[in-house]
């Protein structure tokens, strides 16, 4: 083995290495910033959770039945094929 060849091993040997070395960095570093990004998550749950709790509740909302009659009780809509004629009189094609 002359001593290029030694040195052309040694070089592919230490790019493997040096490849090897910082895809760990790589992984460690990834990890921290999820480690980072999950932690914030758990704070800001926790500070969501400590301020729902402070407050007064909420008034139960407006039942389905409430909401529709007073949608109802007001101006009638108009009728299917009233409004479809509207449409297509005013130039839109259905």
């Amino acid at each position: 083995m002359t001593k290029e060849d030694r040195n052309r091993a040694d070089a592919r040997f230490n790019k493997a290495a040096h490849a090897a070395h910082e895809a760990k960095n790589g992984r460690t570093e990834r990890d921290a910033a999820l480690k980072a990004v999950t932690d914030n998550m758990a704070k800001l749950k926790a500070l969501r959770l400590a301020r729902e709790a402070a407050e007064p509740p909420r008034p139960a909302a407006a039942s389905k039945k409430a909401r529709a009659k007073s949608k109802t009780s007001g101006e009638k809509s108009p009728a299917l094929s009233d409004w479809l004629a509207g449409q297509q009189s005013g130039g839109r094609r259905t």
